[in-house]
C-alpha cells in the first residue's frame, strides 16, 4: 500500500506541473494575442517568446509570433517563425492558412514571384480560399507590371543606343563631308596652281616686253652661264660682248640695244 501510495503522489504531482506548464504556455500566448490586438507589438513577441520557451513546437505561438514580426516589418524573422509554425502542425486548415500569411509577407517584402508560389500552395490545400485567390492575382499583376517596366526599359536601354551609334554615323558621315570638301579644294587649289603654271611663260614672255635696258643688261647677266655653255665661249662679259659683235657684224657699243629690242634674252 505505501508504494502504491507513493506512486500515485508522484503521479498526482507531475500531472499538477503539467497543468501549470500548460496553463502558463496558453497564459503566455493569451496576453500576447491581447497585447497584439492592441497594437503592441514588441509586448506581444515577448510573450509569444516566452510561450516558446515553454514549448517551441506550439503552432499558436510561433505563428502568433510571425504575425507580430509581420507588423514591426520584421519580414525575414516573420519567415522563420511561418516555417517553424508549419513544421509543428498536420492540420492542413492550419498550414493553408500559414501559407497565406508567408504569401503576404513575401509581397511585402517585394518578392514578388515567391509569394506567388506561397499563395498557390494555400489553394492546392483549400481551393476555395478567396482571400487567397485575390491575392494571387495581385501578384501575378504585380509580377507583370515589373516585367513590363523591365521590359520598357530594356527597349528605351536599345533606342538610346540606337541614338547614340546614329548619332556617331553622323557625326562620321559629317567628317567624311568634310574631309571629302577639303580634298576638293586642296585639288582646286594644285589645279589652279597648274594652270598659272602653264600661264607663266606667256606672261614672262609679256614681261620682257616691258623691261628697261638695264633689266635687260641683268636678264643678260643672269643667263651669261647658260649663253656661255651654248657657244663655248670663255672669258668676262666685255668678251662676250666683243664676240657677239664679231658673230652678228654689230658694233660693240650696239650689242646690248640690239638684243634688247629684238628680245634674244
Amino acid at each position: 500500500m505505501k508504494s502504491v501510495f507513493i506512486f500515485i503522489l508522484f503521479t498526482l504531482f507531475f500531472s499538477s506541473l503539467g497543468n501549470i506548464y500548460s496553463q502558463s504556455l496558453r497564459s503566455n500566448v493569451n496576453e500576447g494575442v491581447e497585447n497584439y490586438h492592441k497594437g503592441k507589438f514588441v509586448d506581444a513577441e515577448v510573450k509569444f517568446k516566452k510561450a516558446l520557451e515553454k514549448n517551441p513546437d506550439s503552432f499558436e505561438a510561433n505563428f502568433n509570433l510571425g504575425d507580430t514580426y509581420y507588423k514591426q516589418k520584421k519580414y525575414e524573422d516573420a519567415l522563420k517563425a511561418y516555417s517553424a509554425a508549419i513544421a509543428s502542425t498536420k492540420d492542413k486548415n492550419h498550414i493553408s492558412k500559414t501559407y497565406y500569411n508567408i504569401g503576404n509577407t513575401l509581397l511585402k517584402n517585394k518578392k514578388i514571384k515567391e509569394s506567388i508560389e506561397a499563395y498557390k500552395n494555400a489553394l492546392k490545400i483549400k481551393p476555395d480560399d478567396m482571400d487567397a485567390k485575390y491575392n494571387l492575382s495581385y501578384a501575378l499583376s504585380q509580377l507583370k507590371n515589373q516585367n513590363d517596366k523591365k521590359q520598357q526599359k530594356k527597349n528605351d536601354k536599345d533606342k538610346n543606343k540606337d541614338k547614340d551609334k546614329q548619332k556617331d554615323q553622323d557625326k562620321n558621315d559629317k567628317n567624311n563631308q568634310q574631309n571629302n570638301r577639303d580634298k576638293k579644294q586642296q585639288q582646286d587649289q594644285k589645279k589652279n596652281k597648274d594652270n598659272k603654271k602653264e600661264q607663266n611663260p606667256n606672261q614672262q614672255k609679256a614681261d620682257k616686253n616691258n623691261l628697261s635696258k638695264e633689266e635687260a643688261l641683268e636678264h643678260i647677266k643672269s643667263s651669261i652661264e647658260e649663253f656661255k655653255e651654248l657657244y663655248a665661249v670663255e672669258g668676262d662679259f666685255l668678251d662676250i660682248e666683243e664676240f657677239l659683235a664679231d658673230e652678228f657684224g654689230l658694233e660693240p657699243d650696239y650689242v646690248l640695244d640690239f638684243f634688247y629690242y629684238v628680245q634674244v634674252f
